[in-house]
């Protein structure tokens, strides 16, 4: 059981898609260098729509449109959930395309079969969104 005190970890990630079907991820600079969805943790106070646009500003120097929740998934590793998002980009400010902050180093888009498992399953479950929300744990 959870204490009022405790705390809780949720996250919020963008799948962002080019012409092609492929997903956007990037690079981070930290954790091993690991590759994954624009996103991260709320903060106090930010409701997941805020914290999302927020982060993949943040990250890409880009805004997004939210199109829809398609998921909300939990990590044992990290006791956390993360809400999965269809986004598409707009226009960025800069006007330059994808800028990425200092976090990361680099971005590129995947086809389907090189994400990890875990990875493809969001993905695919928010690219074939029925309209229902999907779980699951990991």
């Amino acid at each position: 059981m959870m204490a009022f005190q405790d705390t809780y970890r949720l996250s919020v990630h963008a799948v962002i898609t080019n012409d092609e079907q492929q997903v956007l991820q990037i690079k981070a600079t930290y954790d091993g260098g690991q590759w994954g969805l624009p996103g991260g943790s709320l903060e106090p106070g930010e409701t997941v729509h805020e914290a999302l646009v927020r982060e993949c500003l943040e990250e890409l120097g880009c805004e997004v449109e939210v199109c829809y929740m398609s998921g909300m998934y939990y990590h044992r590793a990290y006791n956390s959930h993360a809400c999965i998002f269809r986004c598409r980009l707009t226009t960025p400010p800069s006007g330059a395309g994808i800028q990425l902050s200092p976090e990361h180093s680099a971005y590129r888009y995947f086809a389907l079969d090189e994400l990890s498992t875990v990875q493809r399953q969001r993905v695919e479950e928010c690219l074939s969104f029925d309209g229902k929300v999907k779980s699951a744990s990991f």
